[in-house]
């Protein structure tokens, strides 16, 4: 055996062509069919285990997991018959339990596979030609039952168990849904409903009884024992979603949405999930109501930003949907081998209808990959494949780092050693492309179509490329066509360059593998095969000797233009070979999917390791640079690296240590951009900075104004507390001594009653002891009594034994004659059953010949009905004609009432000008009404601010007379002051104009200083409220740091988010000018603030100017309510108008006086409105009042924040009040 051999590492891809591809283990652990093993893949911490498939197998077909999650069942295609093998899961690495395979009839494949509730038996769905259902007890190997479910006609496609009961099944198919029953060795139908013209795709069980189905024709049906109890087209369901799509786009939906085939289906404890068409899952929640369940949320597969055509992504068709344990994870496979998951949290919580999915790992390749790289500088692998895709993948920490759809296949791929660039053969061209941090971008393209090989040289300076059976040398410096080499008969499979890249050798088609030498372009040796078309060739490090594969299913060491040895495949064909870089090791892959391993130099005997791999033939293999991976791709869509170990599982030792380069590529557009965001972004940090740590000094001041508050809070608290305490200490001490005189008095009546209780009880225990002798005595002679009684009834009960015995050894041997009549007369009854079996099968092939000639004759009638038909049709269309005739003359008819309907327009005009003229007569006398009402409101406005101001004055002195006894000192002056006050109460209205101006200014004053403040607030605000979200938009942009492209999108939505013009002028000089405003603003607002107080200090200046207040208050009202008068008269003129249209119409429609009605309805409301103003007045007073007072408590607190505000420079005067 070999001393080194190849450990499967990682695998990216997904058989999409399986059934139920998808499982869960526990949480965070899924099992999917890759290649041709099954992965164990944890979520979490993203490693691998794999579950080999059997050898010869010709790959999985369908998996089904135990309901304890222990148990795998696989089923496989094998060459002879096909086989379901379950692994345990519990065990590892997972073992084989059982290898299952019908003998009795000949079984090609295995369509649909499931455990039973409690994992002992397993069903089993065979495919064409039996469609035969097998009931296993998988344990023992034993088939239970078998039943034929379905034909070519009509397929099944899934089978299942009912999740409560080990004995009922479900079988959905082509016009098949049957339920079976498991009953004395036999699956007995116990559902006979014809669902004809529905093609059930796949089922679920909701509950014990009830088993939910989804058509192809996008139907889902709710069945309870076999009968249909709710049913919904998903068809109604599903309508294009987003109106403002591309019209190519929406052209692509309403075709889809034509055929929401329902192809997965799901059920959890809220409801269950469905595909519902193309890219779309469904959620239906159980409802109480009659119908069964309703739509909850729409999830869909999101656009692939990387494609050509972004759309693309959601064409494809959810194959299998699959829930986790705890519930909170849907994931669901897709036709194009991907894997997507959702949590059901973030559906429920996302906006709208809609949620989207998420790829579960990475997106993989959809179609077979044909070729494959790696690079010297990185550990970095490139592949390209049908599905029009190129991948870049890191091989080390197992990351897809780059990919991008094309518009054109992908034949052929090489990297470059520095791992800069990617060179491309598409089917149209030969393209050289740049490797950039987020993209990959053409840099060159050459005109070579259909390249299906090309290489980079080892040194990099070179790439050859193939075009049919020509090989063109191009510089990587100049991209010029250095040499063109010509030779091939066939066409060209594989190149290879040799290590110090002055020679190449090439095989093909043709049987031929050349040695060229790249500065001449001539054959420097040559091996001819003509049976043998080459498809791999692979060159030793001294390179003196290649090694060769293609169809002769042979290896071969070719050595100075002659065949050294060959090695024979057993039975099967080389399609790959690679040597490692040591030199010791040959790796080999076959058109089945397999890997080998070969030490070198070569074995005489067969001696090779075998590796299960992939599910199709192997299309390219390479080694990573150290010969620490094996990296293999294949038709079946799957990539699979391969640790390369010795036989103890150590990794092969390095030569010598290659430290690998960090370097990227990156546009100077894209590095300027992400210069100038970083650039602004630190000065907008530096500006947050200042700004928080100014807001944290300010914070501190206010903290401790608090703590100070509060700590003389508590002071006053703690004494009130103590002298509490004190208090409840008196009381307690006054208490104790309460309780311990109770005490006292408690415990000499209880010794008193515990005295009396003793010589009670003493007396009666002697009485006690006495009836206890007595009883002891009786006691006794009931015992002699009773074992004299058990004695006679053991002798009775051996004699009555022996008598039974006796008779049923009698009874038994009549019955053993009876059971021997019995069984010859069961052999008879089988003789006859099966006879009458024969006469019931002709009769019934008799009723079919009759029910057959039966329904010939209905044919016949119906053909018959049908040409009477045909004549009924062509009457009923001579009818047709006659009535569009009649229609048409009725259509000239309403052409001339329209004519006569124009007419009667033009009189309504006429009419309604002269209802303008009149409307305008009635605005004048409203206006002449309005005048005479404001004139008798300003009079009594007037009266009202003269009973104000006597009001506020009593109050006024109230206060005053109040404050007389603290104040002894102020007594004369205040008196003086009342005296003055009643004396400007009665020249009050001589001096009101003189003083109303010097009023005005001062209030002017005050409202330009409030203003100022209000205008700062509001500045202050909105930077804080700009400040944090800032701070949100940069918390989301540091988000996307592992995803430059995304980081630079947002880094630049926020520059023009915040970052304007003006901004970036006046940066320097923003802190000074706020500086100064600030302080100017605080001058101006102390000044203002002192003769305030100085002004304040005269009752009479301050009932001025309440008085003023208040004037312009009511003005502003008065404003207000001549505008809600001109609104009445507005909507009295449409009063008018509408009574005017009314009239008229009432003449063409006589049900029309309810509007009438309601037009008088509300000209009752406006006149009740009038006459009710004198309520309206007295609660504009009311509000004024209110007013009034809110603004005294609003200028008390600005009085007290000025006193507790700080001084700026220097102290402000003491206010008095």
């Amino acid at each position: 055996m070999a001393l080194i051999t190849a450990q499967a590492h990682h695998i990216f891809g997904l058989r999409s062509g399986v059934t139920n591809n998808i499982c869960y283990v526990d949480e965070q652990t899924i099992i999917f069919p890759s290649g041709n093993n099954c992965v164990k893949y944890n979520i979490d911490q993203k490693w691998q285990k794999f579950i080999q498939g059997s050898e010869k197998s010709l790959g999985m077909q369908a998996l089904a997991i135990s309901p304890n999650h222990r148990y795998l069942a696989v089923a496989e295609k094998g060459s002879d018959k096909a086989t379901v093998t379950v692994y345990d899961l519990q065990i590892i690495p997972s073992k084989k339990r059982k290898v299952l395979s019908v003998s009795d009839f000949a079984v090609q494949e295995f369509v649909s596979l499931a455990f039973s509730p409690d994992s002992r038996y397993l069903i089993t769905q065979t495919g064409q030609p039996e469609w035969t259902l097998v009931y296993w007890m998988w344990d023992k190997q034993k088939v239970m039952a078998t039943a034929k479910t379905g034909s070519s006609t009509n397929p099944v496609t899934q089978v299942s168990f009912n999740p409560q009961d080990n004995t009922q099944l479900c079988v959905t198919g082509n016009n098949v849904f049957r339920l079976y029953r498991y009953a004395e060795a036999t699956l007995k139908q116990t559902s006979f409903q014809k669902m004809e013209g529905q093609n059930f795709l796949c089922h679920a069980w909701v509950s014990e009884d009830h088993v939910i189905a989804g058509t192809e024709a996008g139907k889902l049906y709710l069945f309870e024992s076999a009968d249909v109890r709710w049913e919904m087209n998903l068809r109604q369901e599903s309508s294009p979603h987003d109106t403002s799509r591309t019209a190519e786009h929406s052209e692509r939906e309403s075709q889809l949405t034509l055929l929401p085939r329902v192809t997965a289906l799901v059920t959890y404890s809220k409801g269950f999930a469905c595909s519902a068409g193309p890219g779309t899952v469904i959620l239906f929640e159980k409802t109480e109501e009659k119908e069964f369940y309703r739509k909850n949320r729409e999830i869909r597969i999101p656009q692939d930003q990387h494609s050509y055509d972004p759309a693309q992504s959601e064409l494809q068709e959810i194959t299998t949907l699959c829930v986790s344990p705890s519930e909170e994870t849907l994931l669901a496979s897709t036709n194009q081998s991907q894997l997507y998951s959702i949590s059901f949290s973030s559906a429920e919580m996302g906006k709208g209808d809609q949620a989207h999915f998420e790829h579960l790992t990475y997106s993989f390749h959809s179609n077979a990959i044909m070729s494959l790289d790696v690079c010297v500088w990185k550990p970095l692998a490139v592949t390209c494949s049908i599905d029009r895709s190129v991948r870049v993948w890191n091989y080390e920490t197992n990351v897809l780092e780059l990919y991008k759809e094309f518009q054109e296949e992908a034949y052929s791929i090489s990297l470059h050693p520095s791992g800069l660039y990617v060179l491309v053969g598409f089917s149209d061209k030969l393209r050289l492309m740049n490797l950039l941090i987020d993209d990959i971008r053409v840099f060159r393209e050459f005109s070579v179509r259909g390249c299906k090989e090309c290489s980079f040289s080892n040194g990099g300076h070179l790439f050859a490329a193939v075009n049919g059976n020509v090989i063109h040398i191009f510089s990587s410096v100049t991209f010029e066509n250095v040499t063109n080499m010509k030779g091939h008969n066939g066409k060209i499979r594989a190149i290879v360059w040799t290590g110090d890249d002055s020679r190449l050798i090439s095989c093909g088609m043709d049987g031929a593998v050349y040695e060229w030498n790249v500065l001449t372009s001539k054959r420097e040796s040559e091996c001819v095969l003509k049976t043998c078309a080459y498809t791999g060739v692979a060159i030793s490090p001294d390179a003196k000797t290649f090694f060769a594969v293609g169809s002769d299913q042979t290896l071969k060491e070719i050595s100075d233009s002659q065949v050294l040895r060959e090695v024979r495949s057993a039975d099967v064909a080389y399609t790959a070979v690679v040597m490692a870089h040591s030199g010791r090791m040959l790796f080999l892959g076959t058109a089945t999917g397999t890997v080998r391993s070969i030490k070198y130099p070569l074995p005489v005997h067969k001696e090779y390791n075998e590796y299960q791999a992939h599910a199709g033939p192997v299309t390219k293999m390479t080694v990573s640079y150290d010969d620490q991976f094996l990296l293999s791709v294949s038709e079946d869509g799957c990539m699979l690296f391969w640790k390369i170990v010795d036989k103890e599982g150590r990794g092969v030792k390095r030569e010598k240590e290659v430290g690998y380069a960090e370097e990227v590529l990156i546009t100077k557009s894209d590095m300027e951009e992400k210069n100038q965001v970083m650039l602004e972004l630190k000065t907008r940090v530096e500006e947050m900075k200042m700004e928080n740590e100014y807001q944290l000094k300010l914070k501190d001041m206010n903290y401790n104004e608090k703590v100070k508050e509060l700590t003389e809070k508590f002071i006053q608290e703690m004494e009130s507390l103590k002298t509490k305490n004190q208090v409840l200490k008196t009381e307690k001490e006054k208490e104790e001594v309460r309780h311990e005189e109770t005490m006292a008095e408690v415990l000499e009546k209880h010794s008193c009653e515990m005295q009396d209780l003793e010589s009670a009880n003493n007396q009666k225990l002697l009485l006690e002891y006495e009836k206890y002798q007595e009883l002891q005595v009786k006691s006794q002679h009931m015992q002699e009594d009773y074992e004299k009684q058990l004695h006679e009834s053991e002798e009775s009960k051996t004699q009555a034994l022996e008598e039974l015995t006796e008779f049923y050894e009698a009874k038994l041997h009549e019955k053993t004659a009876q059971l021997e009549l019995s069984q010859d007369e069961l052999r008879q009854h089988l003789r006859e059953f099966d006879e009458t079996k024969k006469q019931i099968e002709e009769d019934g092939d008799r009723e079919i010949q009759d029910i057959k000639i039966k329904y010939e004759r209905r044919l016949r009638d119906e053909k018959e009905s049908n040409l009477r038909l045909k004549g009924e049709t062509g009457i009923m269309r001579k009818k047709f004609s006659s009535l569009q005739k009649e229609i048409e003359e009725k259509n000239s008819d309403i052409e001339k009432l329209k004519t006569e309907q124009q007419k009667l327009q033009g009189i309504i005009k006429s009419l309604e000008k002269d209802i303008m003229g009149l409307k305008k007569e009635i605005q004048e006398r409203d206006e002449t009404i309005q005048d005479k009402e404001k004139r008798i409101y300003d009079l009594k406005k007037k009266n009202q601010e003269l009973e104000k101001f006597k009001f506020v004055l009593d109050y006024k002195i109230k206060e005053l007379k109040k404050q007389i006894e603290p104040r002894e000192n102020e007594i004369k002056e205040m008196k003086e002051q009342i005296q003055e006050m009643e004396g400007e109460l009665e020249n009050l209205h001589k001096q009101n104009t003189k003083l109303e101006l010097t009023i005005t200014e001062l209030q002017e004053k005050l409202k330009a200083t409030d203003r100022e403040m209000h205008r700062e607030r509001q500045k202050v605000r909105d930077v804080e409220a700009l400040v944090k979200r800032f701070k949100t938009d940069l918390h989301n942009c540091v988000g996307f740091i592992q995803e430059p492209k995304k980081l630079k999108e947002s880094i630049r939505e926020m520059f023009e988010k915040y970052v304007q013009q003006s901004d970036v002028v006046e940066i320097v000089g923003v802190d000074a000018d706020i500086q100064r405003e600030y302080a100017r603003q605080r001058e101006h607002l102390e000044r203002s603030v002192a003769s305030l107080h100085k002004k304040l200090l005269k009752d009479s200046e301050i009932h001025r100017t309440d008085n003023v207040r208040i004037m312009q208050e009511n003005v502003t009202l008065i404003k207000e309510i001549n505008d809600l008068r001109r609104e009445l008269k507005v909507s009295r003129t449409k009063v008018h108008d509408l009574e005017a249209t009314l009239r008229l119409n009432r003449k063409n429609k006589p049900g029309s006086p309810d509007l009438g009605g309601s037009n008088s309805e509300q000209a009752s409301t406006f006149g009740v409105t009038r006459l009710n103003f004198e309520d309206e007045a007295e609660r504009i007073i009311e509000m004024q009042r209110q007013e009034i007072k809110r603004l005294r408590d609003q200028l008390q607190n600005q009085e007290q924040s000025y006193s507790i505000r700080p001084p700026s420079g220097g102290k402000l005067p003491a206010l008095t009040t």
